[in-house]
């Protein structure tokens, strides 16, 4: 057994299915002495294939944002051509007689520890290349992330961690749970469970060293358990859980086209969260009224190179068009943090999150800002977006001079578009208040935007000073403390006060306990994953909105975390008994 945190309700019961950090899976085989060559020569071929894909990338790069961009991707090719990396492989794969994908995965690790254990800035700089050709490399070689299944049993992904690249790997492939060894409640493995509505731990200290493929494992998402290999009687009371909790879960998505109203006729709109076209279908599905958050920075880092304008420009129109209601408020790039494409952020920082990212980085190009901003302008006069409720939302805003140069970047674009005599149509504008220094002037800036919406997971860490997906810190990172509820209490009374639309579109969105504290500040937009919509719209079916502020006002009395989560949990269960299933009894 091992304890970790659950961050993605419910509970699942699964084979194994191990991952690791570039998502190879090797075969652990030992060639035929007649295979050897054939092998080599697959190896070569990834390598000339991935260095041809480097070079167009670059070039590409030269014409959109400037030479100065590219040599990351010269010095990632020269990583193809480096002797030593070669040899290493050679060996690995000629002496040691082992498949490609495998030799590759050893090196990989020599690096990584190299890296691990230099000081050096230019050779750890010079170890990331090798670390991002290896990813681009390993898959030329082998599928990013392969599920067979022999249909007997759904499989719970284990990990390390998932980045960003893996949540692209694994799309929509079946999946039971997750488990990694890593990360907290805004991780990118949480993100995903949650998106899917599956169970999943994280912070599960050592758990790959535990288990194999093939095993069984319980996944229980309400109170961070999971178990290797369970004996008979576990196994036959979580597979009972399971059961339960797929029931529960399909019953409440019978509420799909039932109104998101409180228990007293107070109308909330529940929006969803959504990385590309297949989450806005998901969205639909799920009875959303509109899409509330929608990440555009993943259609950068799924491309090849860099989506250009157009490219941009035909996606947004797919995606306008999927979105219920079509109501979609998109979100310009948010990179950097733990969010890198090569031509942009690229260079390491001692404290990304706090550093060069999100709008920041985009004022660094303000030619590939305007892109975008262009490509929304454009799709929001097209038949596709003519008729839909488009807004425009700015990351990381930190001052007042930041909106008002997002503001003449926008009326820049414009004017560049009628002079062409490009269609397009401004839309409203806002900014997600994430920083604290935004929360404290939120009076003044709210009079430069059209719209807020709060960005509730980095506004937390920000808050308490503690990398939300640090195992160390990330207790800290708690939605429920007392100093984040009395930070966004200020920020939603003086959005409803100056009557500017107000929504949270962070995790706390989907936390039923969070819910019905935001309800009861006066919230009445929520944006969130589309698997928990059909909870959240049921639990404000039971609570009106007189109970919600009662609860808060009894919550603003408590002074630890710990005593928060004790009384809103245990109201939330008042008005919705089931709800064991989705949270853990505090």
């Amino acid at each position: 057994m091992r304890k970790g945190i659950g961050v993605s309700p419910g509970v699942a019961v699964g084979q194994v299915y191990c991952v690791d950090e570039i998502f190879v899976n090797p075969q652990h085989t030992h060639l035929p002495d007649h295979d050897v060559l054939a092998e080599w020569r697959r190896f070569e071929k990834g390598c000339e294939e991935t260095a041809a894909e480097l070079r167009a990338l670059a070039q590409k790069m030269t014409r959109q944002v400037g030479q100065d961009q590219t040599g990351v991707f010269y010095a990632q090719e020269a990583v193809l051509r480096d002797p030593a990396f070669i040899g290493k492989v050679r060996e690995e794969i000629v002496r040691h007689q082992r498949p490609a994908p495998l030799a590759l995965e050893n090196v990989f690790k020599e690096y990584e520890q190299l890296r691990a254990r230099t000081k050096d800035a230019f050779l750890k700089q010079r170890l990331l290349d090798v670390h991002d050709v290896v990813i681009r490399l390993s898959g030329h070689l082998s599928p990013l992330l392969s599920l067979e299944t022999d249909g007997s049993a759904p499989r719970v992904l284990v990990a390390r961690e998932l980045l960003p690249w893996h949540i692209i790997a694994v799309g929509n492939l079946p999946l039971a749970g997750i488990v990694t060894q890593t990360g907290g409640a805004t991780s990118h493995a949480a993100i995903l469970a949650r998106r899917r509505g599956i169970p999943a731990v994280t912070n599960a200290a050592d758990v790959l060293s535990q288990c194999t493929n093939g095993d069984t494992i319980v996944v229980d998402g309400r109170n961070g358990t999971v178990i290797v290999s369970p004996d008979p009687e576990q196994e036959s009371a979580y597979r009972k859980l399971q059961r339960e909790f797929v029931d529960l879960r399909g019953q409440l998505a019978g509420n799909r086209d039932q109104p998101a109203r409180t228990a007293d006729g107070v109308d909330v709109a529940l929006l969803a969260n959504i990385n590309g076209l297949d989450d806005a279908h998901a969205a639909a599905a799920m009875g959303a009224q509109g899409v509330g958050l929608y990440r555009t920075e993943y259609l950068f880092l799924s491309h090849p190179a860099v989506p250009s304008e157009e490219e941009q420009l035909e996606r947004y129109r797919l995606v306008f068009a999927a979105a219920p209601q079509r109501r979609i408020t998109i979100r310009t790039l948010d990179l950097g943090g733990d969010k890198t494409i090569p031509f942009l952020g690229h260079d390491r920082e001692a404290n990304p999150f706090m550093g060069w990212r999100s709008i920041r980085l985009s004022f660094e190009h303000p030619e590939f800002f305007l892109e975008q901003i262009r490509a929304v302008l454009r799709a929001a006069a097209d038949p596709a977006g003519a008729d839909a409720e488009i807004h425009l939302l700015f990351p990381m805003i930190t001052t007042l001079e930041e909106i008002r140069r997002i503001r003449a970047m926008v009326r820049r674009a414009g004017k560049q578009l009628a002079a062409e005599k490009k269609p397009y149509r401004f839309v409203p504008l806002g900014l997600m208040l994430e920083v604290p220094a935004a929360a404290f002037m939120i009076e003044s800036l709210i009079r430069e935007v059209d719209f807020v919406s709060i960005g509730s997971n980095d506004l937390v860490q920000y808050l308490m000073a503690a990398d939300r997906d640090n195992p160390k810190v990330s207790h800290l990172c708690e939605p429920l403390s007392p100093a984040v509820l009395r930070v966004l209490l200020r920020v939603v009374q003086a959005c409803n006060g100056a009557k500017k639309p107000v929504t949270l579109c962070g995790e706390m969105a989907g936390d039923p306990r969070s819910f019905v504290l935001l309800l009861g500040m006066g919230l009445r937009s929520f944006s969130m994953s589309p698997a928990v919509i059909p909870q959240i719209k049921d639990l404000a079916q039971h609570i009106d909105i007189e109970q919600a502020k009662s609860i808060l006002r009894d919550t603003l009395t408590q002074r630890t975390t710990e005593q928060v989560r004790k009384l809103v949990g245990r109201r939330v269960r008042e008005l919705v008994p089931y709800s064991e299933l989705l949270q853990a009894v505090d």
